[in-house]
Order: C-alpha cells, then structure tokens, then sequence
C-alpha cells in the first residue's frame, strides 16, 4: 500500500508490505495503543517496522479519525486473487471512488488489482488537523519482481551503452531533449527529467514522490546508506 499523492488532502504515510499466505486476514482500522502492542503500522509518520508473518500478518493502523478502528479485512485466496471487505465501517470503504457498503453493514467481498485506488473514510470537514483526513492510496501487488533482475532491467551494460548511443533521451514532461550542462533530476526508479519541469511535482507531495513514467513511489528523505 502506498499513498495516492494524486490527493492533497489525504493522511501521509510510509509504504506498507504485508506477505500474505492463502486466506490469512489482514484487519485495517484506525491506530490505538493497543494495536501497537500487537504489531499495527501506519499513521502519519507512516511506522512499518512489524510485518507478521505470511500466516499472521501485522494489522495495519492509521492515525486517522475517520477511519474505524475494525475498518476492513484484505486476504488472498488459494488462486492468487486478493480482496477486500468493508468490516461495517462507519465513514466507508471505497475502492476505485466506488463505496462498498451502507455505513455499518458489511460489504460483500471485493476482487483488489494492482494498481486499484483504495480509500478508507472521508475528510472531517469540521477539521484541519492531519487526523481528520481520510486515508488514500494505491495498492500494489506482487510488484517483488521490480526489485529484481528482470527481462525489463536487467540488460547488459553494451546494450545499454549502444543504445543510450543510439537515441537522445527526452524530458517526459516538456519532451525536450535531456542532455549535458542541464539541472536534472534522477527519480530513485532511474528515469530522469528536468529538474525545472520536475519541481512542482517533487514539491507538490514532498518527501513522498510518485514518478510520472512508472508511478514508483518513493520517499526523498529515505536514508542513503547501504548495508
């Protein structure tokens, strides 16, 4: 889960992992000291240092008001399918800007995709504070090929030198050539723009940057260091 930082107003947070095993619940809600103690992650500074197990997945908790403290329930079945239900939340569970169920009725099962738009309440109106937004953000599904040698990135260095040869890279915002003596910007997930075409962007939602090719998010103010 990562934020959708197509909405301003929705609560901040750190990227979230779960690995899941067939039909092992993950229980969404709202952030109280007891779900700390056993093992919740999320809220504003976006905590995401208790994982679970595949069998027994850390609940995942966000410091936010309108969101229920028993929210909604993610699993995967024995086919690989993920979904979703809204666990009789007050303020509502909606997936791809569609609600799931009336207020505090439990929805049906719903079928979760990559790249689906989740969102867990809506804004408190009466408040300003961070806590009375609501929660959205974008789901990302067994992306741990990304991370990976793979048939996308894992060409060899010839290839890649005879190609950058070959053709001029272009700003995918202004789509002009990216080339030597220009203030660029490198996204962590390696594509590169104009730092001048970039800028709203990287300022818009900072630390938290989503890039406009891959949609890779990312957190700028990640520590550099390498184990």
């Amino acid at each position: 889960l990562v934020p959708h930082l197509e909405s301003s107003r929705s609560l901040h947070f750190d990227p979230i992992e779960r690995d899941l095993a067939p039909f092992a619940i993950v229980r969404v809600g709202r952030f109280t000291d007891r779900s700390q103690q056993h093992g919740g992650a999320g809220g504003a500074t976006g905590a995401n240092a208790q994982r679970g197990t595949a069998t027994e997945p850390a609940r995942v908790a966000f410091k936010s008001k309108v969101v229920s403290r028993g929210h909604a329930e993610v699993w995967v079945d024995d086919a690989g399918k993920f979904f979703i239900r809204d666990t009789k939340s007050s303020s509502g569970t909606f997936l791809n800007h569609i609600r799931l169920s009336s207020p505090n009725v439990e929805s049906r099962p719903f079928a979760l995709k990559d790249g689906d738009v989740l969102q867990l309440g809506v804004d408190y109106q009466g408040g300003t504070e961070e806590i009375y937004r609501c929660v959205k953000m974008r789901v990302e599904l067994n992306r741990g090929w990304q991370r990976g040698a793979n048939s996308f990135n894992a060409t060899s260095a010839a290839a890649e030198a005879a190609a950058a040869a070959a053709s001029i890279t272009d700003c995918c915002i202004c789509l002009y050539p990216v080339t030597v003596c220009q203030a660029l910007f490198i996204a962590p997930c390696s594509h590169v723009t104009h730092f001048k075409c970039i800028r709203p962007l990287v300022e818009q939602n900072y630390p938290g940057f989503s890039c406009p090719l891959c949609r890779t998010y990312a957190n700028l103010e990640a520590d550099v260091e390498i184990d």
